[in-house]
């Protein structure tokens, strides 16, 4: 029912040519491709959008994860950090919320990022990430080195991540939406209720998108 569910919305929206779904945007610079296809008899340019770059993280469990991690997977990143006083408590109870709404869906799952890779070891992510008891691999809290995740943040989700001093860090409150083929689709405020309101309608829009690709049954 819960992939069922919006890909018959995504088809009711769709069918009989009526122009009232509004596909999701790409975010990050893109450029033309040299290849094209036809829509409507018209050849239309293909786009190459901005994708994440490859990486290599560990998460609580001492796991190695990579971007192929999160092949064939819709995912929504993070930054954080475990002693962060309020904004990040904020936002990790908002993604534990939507966590429970795709629990027994294995086509999503999330990813919290540490800006401070030197405090936040994979002992105390995992301690960290017994707050939310998050169910199998749903919710990966991920650490490495900074020559890492800092460009990662900024080159790939194109947001900011730096290191003040020891206790202060600069970093994005937002929830990013990455699609299967590492695209970014959206940005949302971790810490605003009608973002994440927003943010959970569009995981359902992008879980409509792959089904209608993959020819998946809308029952």
């Amino acid at each position: 029912m819960i992939l069922a569910l919006p890909g018959f919305l995504y088809y009711l929206l769709t069918a009989e040519g009526k122009n009232r779904y509004q596909p999701l945007s790409f975010f990050g610079p893109k450029q033309l491709a040299k290849t094209s296809h036809k829509f409507h008899g018209q050849v239309i340019p293909d786009t190459i959008y901005h994708k994440l770059p490859d990486f290599k993280l560990v998460d609580q469990s001492g796991a190695t994860i990579t971007n192929k991690s999160f092949d064939d997977r819709i995912f929504v990143a993070s930054f954080f950090y475990t002693h962060c006083p309020t904004v990040c408590n904020t936002i990790n109870k908002n993604v534990n919320a939507l966590l429970s709404d795709y629990a027994k869906n294995n086509m999503v799952c999330f990813a919290s990022i540490t800006v401070d890779p030197q405090r936040d070891s994979v002992a105390v992510l995992k301690a960290y990430s017994k707050k939310y008891n998050p169910p199998g691999i749903k919710w990966y809290f991920l650490t490495g080195d900074t020559s890492t995740i800092y460009p990662l943040a900024r080159k790939g989700f194109l947001v900011d991540a730096m290191k003040l001093n020891d206790d202060d860090f600069i970093y994005s409150d937002k929830l990013i939406l990455i699609d299967k083929e590492k695209r970014i689709r959206g940005y949302y405020s971790g810490t605003s209720t009608k973002d994440i309101t927003k943010l959970n309608d569009e995981i359902k829009v992008l879980i409509a998108e792959e089904l209608r690709k993959n020819d998946k049954p809308l029952y």
